[in-house]
């Protein structure tokens, strides 16, 4: 059941075919400014893959991938959650030095996703991801990379409304990077996405850090799959969203694990079985190269830019009944 809300006064700032260009628009002028920002080359990608290899993300672990059967190969396929793991993978086999790095348009399906405004069971992203030393595996590294993403962000922004002055979006280019802990040590009383409601909205543009780790409470700020970001260097970028009065996350991303973060974290998780896997057992050897990387929605990005209220309105999927009888009132016109 969707748990969809539009504001009373709601409306769109551009028709059903300008939207359509726009979002034309927002994904080649961002793409050119993430290439250039973080020295990414286009590669193509998977859309499903064999489950044994281990290179599927299990996201926070309970999310059922969807797959299929292979008669021709006797395998049972699984569409990707996302690509974090194919694409360290792929700079090892591609022997991409550190500086460069891959991007790739992401697309997936998660049938257990709840379906609201920000929510829907199609997933689309630009997947990146770029070799960096061992010795830059570290805060500084990962803050550096966030602030060239939120630049790419509002330049974005910035020739979009060039070319549609009826865009009233504002974004804020100054970072507020806080931690996990520090968030609920600031909002003990409330639960994870109030507090990010709260901070966000008082400073627009936010990186939580630290996420996948028990905290003070006993519980994680949000899940976290143990085999690929660092916990300790990992995060989630967030922008104010006036339309929905909300925190709109637009990338998780973060340094991934080496070695010992994937030992450790394995065994924090309950997850050892995965240390058979072939991706796994490349890493326990050192054999991948460090690497940072992340997902950045594409319809999240394409919704904040536009000022839309639903992520229907710049995606086409499947939503129940309830969904296009509230968007239809409203005056919604979902894809």
């Amino acid at each position: 059941m969707s748990k969809t809300l539009i504001p009373e006064d709601y409306q769109s700032a551009l028709t059903l075919y300008e939207t359509q260009n726009a979002i034309g628009l927002i994904h080649n002028t961002f793409e050119e400014n993430l290439s250039q920002t973080l020295n990414l080359k286009r590669v193509s990608a998977p859309l499903f893959v064999d489950p044994s290899t281990g290179l599927n993300d299990n996201l926070n672990g309970v999310e059922r991938p969807v797959s299929f059967e292979v008669p021709a190969t006797g395998i049972v396929a699984e569409v990707v959650h996302s690509l974090a793991k194919w694409k360290r993978m792929a700079l090892y086999r591609y022997d991409f030095r550190p500086g460069k790095g891959i991007y790739t348009n992401m697309n997936a399906i998660r049938r257990d996703e709840i379906l609201d405004n920000l929510h829907s069971i199609y997933v689309d992203q630009w997947d990146w991801e770029k070799v960096i030393t061992p010795e830059k595996r570290n805060l500084q590294e990962l803050k550096f990379t966030v602030q060239g993403i939120v630049i790419s962000i509002c330049d974005t922004l910035e020739v979009l409304k060039n070319k549609y002055p009826r865009i009233s979006t504002e974004l804020c280019r100054e970072v507020t990077f806080i931690t996990s802990q520090e968030l609920e040590d600031k909002y003990p009383n409330f639960t994870p996405k109030e507090r990010e409601n709260a901070f966000v909205k008082e400073h627009k543009t936010v990186f939580i850090m630290q996420i996948g780790d028990l905290l003070k409470s006993g519980k994680p700020h949000d899940g976290r799959a143990p085999d690929y970001d660092d916990w300790k260097l990992n995060g989630d970028l967030l922008f104010y969203n006036p339309i929905l009065d909300n925190a709109l996350e637009v990338s998780s991303m973060g340094i991934r694990v080496n070695a010992i973060s994937l030992d450790q974290q394995l065994r924090k998780a309950g997850c050892d079985e995965r240390r058979a896997l072939t991706y796994h057992k490349m890493l326990l050897e050192d054999k991948l190269p460090s690497t940072i990387g992340g997902g950045i929605g594409q319809s999240r990005l394409c919704m904040l830019l536009l000022g839309k209220a639903h992520i229907g309105e710049v995606q086409s999927s499947i939503w129940d009944q309830e969904t296009f009888d509230v968007c239809e009132k409203a005056g919604v016109t979902l894809l």
